[in-house]
């Protein structure tokens, strides 16, 4: 198996394709299996990458709280295109991976081609903060003693925000159900409590986004609720990004319209590539 070595852990990753490098990075309730769908689209004309994070395994599982957290995860991402030789790339991230995807953008603009921000921003709202991080670390205590087969999953996969798979593509949502379920409720767990429940607000980087120049498409469902604030208020706040809102879809948007998403961040790749992204 391939792995890179990060700071207190391996983290696995696969390949496909050659071309301009792009880098997935999943969502919490995933793993790298997850954007099956878009890497064997876009390996067509790219050299596509996606590695689990830390306490997903095949990747490591530290036991560590200190080995979690939104610092560890941008050094991740890093770490797997230093690893592979890559100086630049574009960094595509869902929810948890978004978050780290901007960030990383922030702290490594040089390398960033672009960015995908999609389902970005729950709990960032001031409003809904500290409730947040509360439900945070009693979801990462429980799944760290329950694991996930059985009401882990069940209430995850018939959330809100995710029972628009179910009524879609009830085949894809039992697929998710059953990768969801071989995930490590201890690695899960303490990055409930420690990244998910820890990182910052997005709200909180408001100066630092503004000078961000890396060319950005924020990508959100209109059920996708909790992220729809933060998804606005990038789009007001980076002085290089657009919004492309995709009706009646909630937050794992690559399986629910696998479609429409490859098709649209194409489109922005290509519009990046060809220098015409920026409208200024």
């Amino acid at each position: 198996m391939p792995y890179a070595q990060a700071d207190g852990a391996r983290l696995w990753y696969e390949e496909a394709g050659s071309g301009h490098p792009i880098l997935f990075i999943h969502e919490f309730g995933a793993d790298h299996r997850d954007w099956e769908d878009q890497m064997r689209f876009f390996a067509r004309e790219y050299r596509c990458i996606a590695y689990s994070a830390r306490g997903y395994p095949p990747s490591d599982v530290p036991t560590d709280p200190g080995l979690y957290g939104q610092d560890h995860a941008v050094a991740d991402a890093a770490a797997v295109l230093r690893h592979l030789g890559i100086a630049r790339a574009h960094v595509v991230g869902l929810s948890m991976g978004a978050f780290a995807a901007l960030l990383f953008g922030l702290r490594h603009t040089g390398m960033a081609t672009s960015l995908v921000l999609a389902g970005v921003g729950s709990g960032s709202p001031r409003a809904e903060q500290a409730a947040f991080r509360v439900a945070c670390q009693a979801r990462g205590e429980r799944l760290a003693a329950e694991g996930w087969p059985g009401a882990m999953a069940e209430e995850t996969g018939h959330s809100p925000t995710r029972i628009q798979l179910k009524k879609k593509d009830p085949r894809g949502w039992a697929a998710y159900m059953q990768r969801l379920s071989e995930h490590s409720g201890p690695g899960t767990g303490l990055t409930m409590q420690h990244y998910q429940g820890g990182r910052d607000s997005i709200l909180d980087w408001e100066a630092a986004l503004r000078g961000m120049p890396v060319p950005t498409l924020i990508a959100v469902g209109d059920e996708d609720t909790p992220c729809l604030e933060t998804s606005l208020f990038l789009k007001s706040v980076l002085p290089n990004a657009g919004l492309w809102m995709c009706p009646r879809t909630g937050h794992a948007i690559n399986l629910e319209e696998p479609a429409a998403f490859n098709r649209e961040v194409a489109a922005f790749l290509s519009t990046v590539e060809r220098g015409r992204w920026h409208l200024g």
